[in-house]
């Protein structure tokens, strides 16, 4: 296959993967919203914290290391071997199930039954799901290798579709099932994930198009595990190097997943307080995902093709520095605006707004805290996006190794940081210690990219400060409708109510002709970009 052809089937793969992000992370908003009329948030904490976290930490130490192992390199191997190292997945998946199985049941503490009923059952399934996930990972491997853009997006797709359905009609008709409702929700999507690839191959294999491919499997009977007579059962090669990445997810995942280890294992949140949290966290991370993670992305290839890694601002085209170092000063703008105007009128609107999703069992307790802290935390997320993606596409080998390392540590800190906090806050602390986290993660950036352009004319982290007259509008609107919620929302009705969003509305006006007038370089960025 010629490159560019890899590189378009690659891109186009890229692509369908966000937009099955953005579709599941709607799909999960909206679910939530619905199951919060229905159900306490004791059960909806436990299934998308506790159980949810059983799922996939079986399934990731199961065969993330094999993914990446298997992945590695050309299409073109011995796939008898490497299909016979996919499918000790599966044994592995058995082994991890039944251990953290049993410390999800006897070691960790069991829900009140009259409020989360049927725990024991939800695990159960849980784990058994990932068994039956991992059943398919032969089929997602070959698929994702050859670069199978339909068959991705039509699996999940229909998974998670057939998923929701079950999930909104069981909740419906039988909310008092429990935890039943969402075990037999997640074994469903499971089960359509893996029977989506099962039946793509049985059809794909032997068809004139497989011919005409060249395909490297010809029957549905070689993506079972077999035996070559002379020949080891699997590529020892692959087998190490799965070794080697198997270490490394093993601290990843516990990384990757550090609040909810400490809400699950240190108890320092309640069930009910987790499910606040979940949704939350999930609420909050919608703007990240839809606006800034496009950003990162798009702009890390950006400046890795203007600029090239590990050489000095002097030894670059200075032509293409200067570029480089506009965009750069234009993005850490635009992202910094979008994150003030978020901090500034979330802190006003959290409690409406969290009213209007779920109702008084999220608007009445510490859910407006969270969110008026999770909005502050978008900025941090805004400007760390940027600076993180300018510096990853400009150092070196040794300066990444270094940087590592330092994430390492920080992760490890952030781990601690985020008990005492917790312990001292409540589910706010988690929030303070990613912000803490962001912060160190902005400065070391920032730093990297003053020492970086310190030896020309630019100075693209000009791009951090506002002009004087936007932040009096800023701080003129965070006021105002501070005052406004304290007058107006939420408990007055619904006039007061839309009192309350009108201020909020003016003053956003008020604030985007400001920046319309006040920063006209960025606009036409965004306009002409």
């Amino acid at each position: 296959m010629a490159a560019q052809d890899v590189l378009g089937q690659t891109a186009r793969l890229a692509s369908s993967s966000a937009l099955l992000q953005v579709l599941f992370r709607v799909v999960t908003f909206g679910l939530n919203a619905f199951t919060l009329r229905y159900l306490s948030r004791e059960l909806i904490g436990v299934v998308n914290v506790r159980l949810t976290l059983l799922y996939s930490t079986v399934v990731f130490l199961a065969r993330e290391a094999f993914r990446r192992a298997c992945l590695s390199g050309s299409a073109k191997r011995n796939w008898t071997k490497t299909i016979n190292l996919l499918w000790l997945t599966v044994p592995l998946g058995v082994f991890w199930s039944l251990i953290l199985g049993l410390v999800w049941l006897h070691l960790l503490e069991v829900p009140d039954p009259s409020v989360v009923p049927h725990y024991q059952a939800g695990v159960v399934a849980f784990g058994l799901s990932a068994i039956i996930e991992l059943l398919g990972e032969p089929f997602w491997v070959l698929a994702q290798a050859h670069l199978f853009v339909r068959l991705k997006v039509i699996a999940e797709s229909l998974s998670v579709v057939s998923k929701c359905i079950l999930t909104v009609t069981l909740v419906i008709l039988y909310p008092h099932w429990g935890l039943y409702i969402f075990s037999l929700a997640q074994l469903l999507y499971v089960s359509v994930l893996v029977m989506c690839y099962v039946i793509y191959f049985v059809m794909f294999l032997g068809s004139p198009e497989a011919t005409k491919k060249s395909f490297p499997v010809a029957r549905v009977k070689a993506l079972l595990p077999s035996f070559v007579e002379d020949e080891t059962f699997v590529n020892w090669k692959e087998a190490r190097l799965t070794w080697s990445f198997f270490k490394q997810s093993f601290l990843k995942q516990i990384l990757t997943e550090g609040e909810r280890y400490v809400m699950t294992f240190l108890n320092v949140l309640n069930f009910g307080d987790q499910g606040v949290y979940d949704i939350v966290n999930n609420l909050g991370s919608l703007v990240a995902r839809f606006i800034f993670l496009p950003i990162e992305e798009s702009f890390y290839v950006f400046f890795a093709k203007v600029l090239e890694r590990g050489k000095t601002v002097k030894d670059q085209k200075q032509d293409d520095v200067a570029m480089a170092a506009n965009v750069l000063e234009l993005l850490l703008k635009l992202v910094l605006l979008i994150g003030l105007t978020i901090t500034v009128f979330g802190y006003a609107y959290s409690q409406l707004a969290l009213d209007i999703y779920g109702g008084s069992m999220l608007s009445s307790g510490t859910g407006p805290d969270l969110l008026r802290c999770y909005s502050l935390y978008v900025l941090f997320l805004a400007v760390n996006g940027v600076t993180e993606c300018f510096t990853s596409a400009l150092m070196c080998k040794e300066e990444v190794d270094r940087y590592n390392f330092v994430m390492l540590a920080l992760s490890f800190i952030f781990l601690c940081i985020s008990y005492f906090l917790t312990h001292w806050y409540g589910s706010v602390g988690f929030i303070l210690a990613n912000c803490f986290n962001m912060g160190i993660r902005i400065a070391h950036s920032t730093h990297y990219i003053h020492h970086y352009f310190r030896e020309s004319i630019h100075r693209p982290l000009s791009g951090l400060l506002p002009s004087p007259a936007l932040l009096l509008v800023y701080t003129l609107s965070a006021v105002v409708t501070a005052f406004s919620e304290v007058l107006f929302c939420c408990d007055k009705g619904w006039m007061a109510r839309l009192i309350h969003i009108s201020t909020g509305a003016l003053c956003l006006a008020a604030t985007l002709v400001t920046m319309f007038c006040t920063e006209t370089k960025l606009i036409h960025f965004v306009r002409s970009q």
